[in-house]
């Protein structure tokens, strides 16, 4: 088996149209003391209609790309008019969305060559920043449930790539893992997955999807390729697209439905 969960109907049209007949997720924007980084960092929350401190939540951790911050997926993705939308048909489980700045540098702007080796660096430091200080402050600020099976993370390009080789590299920390077009950051799949069995006990579930036209599909592939040899449960979506939001909402439209069931 290829895929560890049924595949979902297509995006019907309108699933990202933000509607008035709905209720509504509340947006703010946070800071936490990185001690990774060593100054405040900031990050944007999404909690879902209705959230209360009287119950618990699991979380999502989604990533921008190379050429984003913390604001690229609300400006270009709107993720909470897509997960309004599928509260309001009860497709999706309520949960805390963090969306963080990837880059954990001093100065974290997406401003000038954001290819610079210090800026490409800087999101493979993200991971520590995630694990020990970003993690750490949304558990103990949030309602949030603090274990592997109620976390989960996914991005887009530069952090689909950060998603898998954090997600992947850290199935203690995560039990729900995505990439959304890939990008070159990605680790290679034998080191992505280097225990098989591991990864088939431990995770609920691996995704990873992209644009038939996009121009870095060849990562997600070969990690499809690699997964499939080894008989690792996993979603491999490809539909018609390009390396753009339409793809990346359409990515987290479907893989919010299969989370945390």
């Amino acid at each position: 088996m290829v895929s560890a969960q049924n595949i979902i109907d297509p995006s019907p049209t309108g699933f990202d149209v933000e509607r008035t007949d709905v209720a509504k997720g509340k947006i703010d924007t946070v800071s936490y003391q990185s001690t990774t980084v060593g100054v405040q960092r900031k990050a944007i929350i999404y909690t879902p209609p209705g959230y209360s401190k009287e119950k618990k939540y699991p979380v999502l951790y989604l990533l921008h790309g190379i050429g984003g911050d913390e604001t690229e997926w609300l400006k270009g993705g709107q993720p909470q008019v897509i997960l309004d939308n599928l509260y309001a048909l009860n497709k999706v489980e309520p949960m805390i969305v963090v969306m963080p700045n990837g880059r954990a540098m001093k100065d974290d702007r997406a401003t000038g060559n954001v290819m610079a080796p210090d800026k490409v660096k800087a999101f493979a430091t993200f991971e520590q920043d995630l694990l020990n200080d970003l993690i750490p402050f949304i558990e103990a600020t949030y309602a949030a449930i603090g274990d592997r099976e109620h976390r989960a993370i996914t991005g887009l390009s530069m952090g689909g790539g950060q998603s898998l080789n954090f997600g992947l590299g850290n199935l203690d920390k995560f039990a729900w893992v995505g990439g959304f077009s890939s990008a070159p950051n990605t680790r290679k799949p034998e080191e992505l997955v280097p225990d098989p069995a591991k990864a088939r006990e431990m995770l609920k579930l691996l995704w990873i999807s992209c644009g038939d036209k996009d121009g870095l599909i060849s990562f997600s592939q070969r990690t499809h390729d690699y997964l499939q040899t080894k008989e690792v449960p996993h979603v491999y979506f490809i539909e018609p697209g390009y390396h753009d939001f339409k793809v990346w909402k359409s990515g987290l439209y479907r893989f919010s439905q299969l989370l945390f069931k």
